[in-house]
C-alpha cells in the first residue's frame, strides 16, 4: 500500500469507517462476552443475592464508563491530540517531549509496559470466553486445548502478514456488532425496565450503598479495556472514521449489555459461574453460528492487539526506548510489520495465562489492573499537552482533576484483583518497564560520557593523512556513524579510530549523524562540506515511524551530490577508473565499551551488566542502520563512565 493510499483511508468514508471496525474496536467490541458475567460472579462470591439494584447499578456503571472514559476522554479529547495524524502513547510522548519535560518519559514507559502486559491477557481471555460457549452444547468438553491450538495458529500466522485476510476484518466485525445488537434488542424488548439504568443515580447507589459495591468497579472497568486502541490506531483509520463508527459500535454494545441485564433480571437464580449471560441471549438453533462468529471476532480482536504491540515496540525502538529487534515486513502495507521476538514473547505469555488460569472467569481477576494504570499515564501526558499547548483554563484543570480522580478510582477498585491474579499482569509490566528504563539509563550513562573535540583542530591532520602514501589505504570512501549533532564537533572515539588505533587513510571521509525527530514520518538531510571533495558531514533526519535504512539514504545522497559536481563517484584507482568502475565505500561503527579501569558504584555496575545483557538480544548496529555487513566494520573503543580506578604502586629497587 502506498503512502498516498494509506492517507486516503483516514478521510471520512464508508470504507474507512468499515475498516476501522476491524482494526480499532476488536478489544472493546468483544467485552460484552464477559463483563456482566464478571459482575454477577463477584456478587455471588460475596454471598450477595442478584437483585434489581445490583443489575441496574452494574448497567448504569457500564453505560457511564463507556460515556465518560471512552467517548469523552478518548473519542473527543484524545483523538484531537494527534502527532501529524498519529496517536498512541509514544506518539503522545513524542509530541510532549519537545517541551523539554524529562518526567514525561516515565509515563510513556509505564504506558508501554502496561499495554504489553495487556497483550499477554487479552487474546487469552477473549478466545477462552468465546470457546467456552461450547460448554452449552458439550458440558464436559475441555476448552483449554482448543484455546491453545487457536493461539498457536494466530501467532504462527503473524509472519505471513494479514494483508489478504485483513480485508475481511471490517465486514466480519460489522456482522459481529450487528449480531450482538440484535440479540440484545430482542431480550431488551421482553424486559425494558433495565433502560432505567441510564440514570446515573443507579451507578452511584451501587458504588456507595450496595455492600462491597465499590469493588464491582473492577469488573465494570473491563467494558472500557480496549479504549486505548481507539487512540493507538488513530494513524491507521483517521479520527473521523473512528468517531463515526464508534456511534454504531456504542449503540450495539449498549443494546447487548442492556439485553443481558434484562435476561439476568428475568433469571436471577441461575448460577452465573457456569451460565454465560451473553450466550444465554442466543436461541438454541443459533448457538453454533453464534459461537463461530464470536470465536472469529475474538481472533480478530487478538490479531489487532498483537499488531498494535508490534507497532508500539517499533515506535519505542525508533525513539531509543527499546532495544533494537529484527523487523520483518510481510506485505506492502505501510503499517504491516512483524517482530519475531515480540511475537513469541507474547505467545509465551498468552500460553502461560491460559495454563495458569484455565477459565476466562479466572482470567478476569488478572485483567484490568495494568490497563487502569495505563489510562492514568495517558491522562497525565495528555493533560500536560493541553496545559502547555493551550492556555491553561478552567476546562483544562477540570479535565485533569476529573479524569485523574475517575481513573484512580478504577485503579483502587482493581487493586482487589492483585491477589487473585492481577499480580501476574503487574509482574509482567514491572519486568518490561525495568528492562526499558535500564536500557534507556544505560544509553544515557554511556552517551553522557562520550567526549567531543573541535573538528577544526583535526582538519590539517586529515589532510596530511590523506596525502601520506606510506599508510595503507583503508578505503576510497570511509564512512563513520557519529553521535555528534554539530558539524563543528567530532566524537573523540572517531578521532581515536582514525589516527591512533590504526591509522585509516581514505580519499574521502564521511561523517553521518542520524537524528530521530518528533514527527512520525518524513525524511530529510543536510550536507556540510568540511574539505571540498575530501570530507563531508551529513545530518540525516527522519520520523520515529520511518525505517532505519541509512545505506539506502546515503546512496541516494551521494548520487545527488555527484550530479551537482560536489564529488566524484568513479574509482580513484587508474586501472579501474578507465573502465568506469565505481569507487568503494566502507562503513565504520564505533561500539563503546566500559573501560576496565572504571570504578563503578553498585547501581552503575548493575545498570552496565543488565544493559550488556539486553544488548546481546538486540540487533547489531549494522542491522539497526540498515548497512551491509560485507562493507561495514565495528570497532570496540573504551569509554569511562566513572572516575578512573586508582591503585597505589611502589617501585622497588
Amino acid at each position: 500500500m502506498s503512502d498516498n493510499h494509506a492517507l486516503d483511508i483516514r478521510k471520512l468514508s464508508s470504507i474507512g469507517a468499515l475498516i476501522s471496525l476491524g482494526i480499532v474496536f476488536g478489544d472493546i467490541g468483544t467485552s460484552p462476552i464477559y463483563v456482566l458475567r464478571a459482575i454477577m460472579t463477584m456478587a455471588m462470591e460475596g454471598n450477595h443475592a442478584i437483585t434489581e439494584k445490583l443489575v441496574l447499578g452494574g448497567l448504569s456503571c457500564v453505560f457511564w464508563t463507556l460515556t465518560l472514559s471512552t467517548t469523552i476522554k478518548y473519542m473527543i479529547l484524545a483523538l484531537d491530540v494527534d502527532n501529524n495524524g498519529e496517536g498512541g502513547i509514544f506518539s503522545l510522548y513524542a509530541l510532549v517531549r519537545r517541551y523539554k519535560a524529562k518526567w514525561t518519559m516515565i509515563p510513556a514507559l509505564i504506558g508501554c509496559a502496561t499495554l504489553m502486559a495487556d497483550g499477554f491477557i487479552t487474546p487469552a481471555i477473549s478466545i477462552s470466553s468465546a470457546v467456552e460457549g461450547l460448554n452449552i452444547v458439550y458440558p464436559h468438553i475441555e476448552t483449554v486445548p482448543i484455546v491453545l491450538m487457536i493461539l498457536i495458529v494466530i501467532f504462527m500466522f503473524q509472519q505471513f502478514g494479514t494483508n489478504k485476510v485483513g480485508k475481511t476484518f471490517g465486514p466480519i466485525m460489522f456482522i459481529w456488532f450487528t449480531m450482538i445488537g440484535i440479540l440484545g434488542t430482542i431480550a431488551l424488548i421482553e424486559n425494558p425496565i433495565v433502560l432505567k439504568a441510564i440514570n446515573p443515580m443507579y451507578a452511584l447507589d451501587l458504588v456507595l450503598h450496595y455492600p462491597g459495591g465499590f469493588w464491582f468497579l473492577s469488573a465494570v472497568f473491563l467494558c472500557a479495556s480496549g479504549s486505548e486502541a481507539l487512540y493507538s490506531d488513530l494513524g491507521h483509520c483517521g479520527k473521523h472514521n473512528i468517531r463515526v463508527s464508534w456511534g454504531f459500535v456504542k449503540i450495539t454494545l449498549l443494546l447487548c449489555y442492556f439485553g443481558q441485564g434484562a435476561y439476568i433480571l428475568s433469571n436471577k437464580n441461575l448460577d452465573w459461574h457456569t451460565v454465560s449471560p451473553f450466550y444465554s441471549l442466543m436461541p438454541q438453533w443459533f448457538i453454533y453460528i453464534g459461537i463461530g462468529i464470536t470465536t472469529v471476532a475474538t481472533i480478530i480482536a487478538s490479531q489487532a492487539l498483537i499488531s498494535g504491540c508490534f507497532t508500539l515496540v517499533n515506535e519505542a525502538m525508533k525513539l531509543k526506548l527499546w532495544p533494537n529487534q529484527r523487523v520483518v515486513y510481510p506485505s506492502l502495507l505501510q503499517g504491516q510489520i512483524y517482530i519475531p521476538f515480540i511475537n513469541w514473547f507474547l505467545f509465551s505469555g498468552c500460553v502461560t495465562v491460559v495454563l495458569i488460569f484455565k477459565e476466562s472467569s479466572k482470567m478476569e481477576a488478572a485483567y484490568g489492573l495494568a490497563i487502569a494504570i495505563n489510562g492514568i499515564m495517558t491522562t497525565a501526558l495528555m493533560g500536560y499537552y493541553y496545559a502547555v499547548k493551550r492556555k491553561p483554563n478552567f476546562f483544562i484543570y477540570s479535565f485533569l482533576i476529573f479524569f485523574i480522580w475517575l481513573e484512580f478510582t478504577f485503579l483502587v477498585a482493581n487493586m482487589v484483583k492483585f491477589s487473585h491474579g492481577g499480580w501476574f499482569a503487574i509482574l509482567i509490566a514491572c519486568f518490561i518497564f525495568s528492562a526499558m528504563y535500564i536500557f534507556f539509563y544505560g544509553k544515557k550513562l554511556r552517551k553522557k560520557h562520550v567526549e567531543f573535540v573541535e573538528f577544526k583542530d583535526y582538519i590539517d591532520d586529515l589532510t596530511d593523512l590523506q596525502n601520506d602514501t606510506s599508510v595503507p589505504k583503508e578505503a576510497t570512501n570511509l564512512v563513520y556513524m557519529t553521535n555528534s549533532e554539530d558539524r563543528k564537533l567530532l566524537d573523540s572515539n572517531v578521532v581515536y579510530s582514525i589516527f591512533r588505533k590504526k591509522p585509516k587513510r581514505a580519499d574521502t571521509y564521511w561523517f553521518i549523524h542520524v537524528d530521530i525527530t518528533n514527527e512520525p514520518y518524513g525524511a530529510s538531510y543536510s550536507v556540510d562540506t568540511i574539505i571540498p571533495q575530501k570530507c563531508f558531514f551529513i545530518n540525516l533526519k527522519f520520523g520515529f515511524k520511518v525505517d532505519h535504512k541509512v545505506h539506502v539514504m546515503f546512496t541516494q545522497i551521494v548520487e545527488e551530490m555527484e550530479k551537482s559536481g560536489e564529488i566524484d563517484l568513479l574509482s580513484q584507482y587508474p586501472s579501474l577508473r578507465k573502465h568506469g568502475y565505481p569507487a568503494d565505500f566502507k562503513y565504520v561503527i564505533m561500539n563503546p565499551l566500559v573501560s576496565i579501569d572504571n570504578k563503578l558504584n553498585p547501581f552503575e555496575q548493575f545498570v552496565v551488566n543488565v544493559y550488556n545483557i539486553i544488548k546481546k538480544i538486540s540487533l547489531t548496529a549494522q542491522e539497526d542502520f540498515g548497512l551491509e555487513k560485507t562493507n561495514c566494520r565495528v570497532e570496540n573503543v573504551p569509554i569511562r563512565i566513572a572516575r578512573k580506578a586508582h591503585i597505589e604502586l611502589k617501585r622497588e629497587n
